[in-house]
């Protein structure tokens, strides 16, 4: 289902200029589960953005809706939404811009994650590879969630679960993020990878999802 409307203030999802996507991502469409809404709206404060000579009009948002809950990001306003059947296709003024181009790639992969995620959801998760390395979710006093990991440091380290994201460790060394929001979830898992990354000669560290890393042999003197 889509439908435009006017007058509603959006998320505040910026997109930089220099994200370079192909064009021919940007042209393929969207399919979209008869349970999702789209909706194109009129931001009323437009966002401008500025970047040397170049001037970025956001003027409009995308509302994503579906089961799992709502999303939204900011739509420049040389693009425009087409749906035919149960496609969303989208489409720019000037295919010859570059601009317009990497932000019509970048605007329809966002927007294709968000359906995802509105209707499936999306998932990160960590490995933490290291004798006694693990990791516990833990309840703070005021109700947020704390994810505790022991990572070859002294001390226990961690971070408070963000708004909008579920974390679990089904055992202790996996941790489990879910959310709608692709970005923010694979955002979290880097945060706490930062903790420990993968080292190189012994192999112990945090890992997301299928990353592995070559192991180097270490230097006999």
């Amino acid at each position: 289902m889509f439908s435009i409307r006017s007058s509603l203030q959006c998320s505040k999802r910026l997109f930089s200029s220099s994200t370079l996507r192909p064009s021919y991502i940007g042209s393929s469409p969207i399919f979209l589960p008869s349970e999702v809404k789209v909706e194109l709206i009129d931001r009323e404060e437009p966002i401008i953005i500025r970047k040397g000579r170049s001037v970025l009009n956001m003027t409009k948002a995308a509302k994503v809706t579906g089961p799992k809950g709502e999303l939204s990001l900011n739509v420049p306003d040389f693009l425009t939404f087409i749906k035919n059947s149960e496609k969303l296709s989208l489409k720019i003024e000037n295919e010859d811009d570059k601009q317009q181009k990497a932000l019509w790639g970048t605007t329809r992969a966002v927007l294709n994650n968000h359906v995802t995620g509105v209707t499936e959801g999306h998932l990160a998760m960590l490995r933490l590879v290291g004798t006694g390395y693990r990791a516990q979710i833990e309840d703070r006093p005021n109700g947020e969630k704390f994810v505790a990991m022991k990572v070859g440091a002294s001390i226990t380290q961690g971070l408070i679960v963000p708004e909008g994201l579920t974390v679990s460790s089904p055992v202790p060394t996996r941790v489990i993020i879910e959310g709608i929001d692709k970005q923010k979830v694979k955002l979290f898992a880097a945060k706490l990878r930062d903790f420990h990354p993968p080292e190189p000669y012994k192999g112990k560290g945090v890992y997301v999802d299928d990353e592995t890393i070559k192991i180097k042999d270490k230097k006999i003197k």
